[in-house]
């Protein structure tokens, strides 16, 4: 797991076309101005109870498990990643990793492998459970058995046929914290632009549900949702975000996305444009999201997902499929991270002091 810790501490230097078509989110209430700063303070603030499972099966020692990750230039996979590699250590799995690097074709090739090497267990993180619904069954057929993060859009469920549990945060409340997050940002007219990723269907849902809150806000209006795959985002973000200050100008003072990597190619040319284009991200809490709002330079919010704990639970889900019994089926929570609770930990993600890693050590008897 080497590889990990390298592309960890290159990622931590990182500073820093008209809206498609996308599904609807389940139909919700315009909340008022008022309701929407109560549930950002909410968002915000800091809790240290544990309200995951309590019980469960002991480790599974001398598991053989293959983590097929999406993209590790994703902080979000990256951080679950590490997260895994951590508690398989306390449960003593050994761990592969395969990395799909953001493409179909890297996807097949993980996959394959990952079969090859006829694993006890596998570990999907960041990539879409239904489009490769028909890959992962050659496991199923082995009756070798799937967890994921953020492979599917609803969380703590069955995330395909094959995919027995999709761990995440309710990913269309964190996109609602985040389109009202902008929106009580400022007393000013907002002009919205939304990136999202077309090649997953919980993006573009994430980014729908943003857009309807921007639609619905009085003052409020969105300019452009503009559809950038997560792995072409160094290629293309410069150049998206110079043609978007061309064609908006000034009109331009927000940027909402579905993942905080957007910004860092992004803000070079905020930078270069002397604009302070406010920036605000419903995920995942990357060290650079923390570090750009701790300077105060452009991105005043990310909705952080506990990366590191979501990690332990994939490792918790599988070994309760080893063991024979279900999976526990826990929604961890997420924090909003903006310029006022930003400094109220040392690292740069979000880790809850909820005594998650004593709560599963007790269930794994370890």
């Amino acid at each position: 797991m080497q590889t990990i810790r390298v592309v960890l501490l290159m990622f931590a230097t990182v500073l820093l076309m008209s809206p498609p078509a996308v599904a609807s989110p389940e139909p919700t209430a315009h909340p008022t101005l008022e309701r929407m700063r109560e549930t950002v303070m909410r968002a915000s603030a800091l809790s240290s109870r544990w309200e995951g499972p309590q019980t469960g099966p002991a480790a599974q020692a001398g598991k053989r498990i293959a983590v097929i990750c999406e993209d590790l230039r994703n902080g979000g996979v990256l951080g679950v990643a590490r997260g895994v590699e951590e508690a398989a250590q306390v449960v003593a799995w050994e761990v592969r990793l395969f990395v799909a690097h953001g493409t179909p074709r890297g996807r097949r090739q993980a996959i394959d492998a990952a079969l090859a090497m006829d694993p006890d267990g596998v570990i999907l993180i960041g990539s879409d459970a239904r489009s490769l619904d028909a890959r992962l069954a050659a496991f199923s057929r082995r009756n070798i058995p799937v967890v994921g993060w953020h492979v599917g859009a609803t969380a703590g469920v069955r995330a395909s046929e094959h995919v027995a549990i999709n761990v995440s945060t309710d990913p269309l409340e964190v996109a609602r914290i985040t389109a009202m997050a902008a929106i009580v940002s400022s007393p000013e007219p907002l002009g919205v632009v939304i990136f999202t990723d077309p090649s997953f269907n919980i993006a573009m849902r994430k980014a729908d549900a943003m857009a309807g809150l921007i639609r619905d806000c009085q003052g409020c209006t969105l300019l452009a949702v503009r559809p950038i795959p997560i792995s072409s985002s160094a290629q293309t973000m410069a150049k998206e975000t110079r043609e978007l200050l061309a064609r908006y100008g000034a009109s331009w003072t927000h940027a909402l996305a579905i993942n905080d990597i957007y910004f860092d190619y992004a803000t070079p040319e905020l930078t270069k444009a002397g604009r302070d284009v406010q920036l605000f991200s419903a995920g995942d809490g990357s060290s650079g999201a923390f570090l750009r709002i701790q300077a105060g330079t452009f991105q005043r919010g990310t909705v952080a997902e506990p990366l590191n704990l979501q990690g332990w639970q994939l490792v918790d889900e599988l070994n309760r499929l080893l063991s024979g019994e279900p999976i526990s089926g826990y929604v961890p929570p997420f924090q909003l991270v903006t310029p006022e609770n930003v400094d109220a930990g040392p690292q740069l993600f979000f880790d809850p002091d909820n005594g998650y890693r004593q709560a599963y050590r007790r269930i794994w008897q370890r």
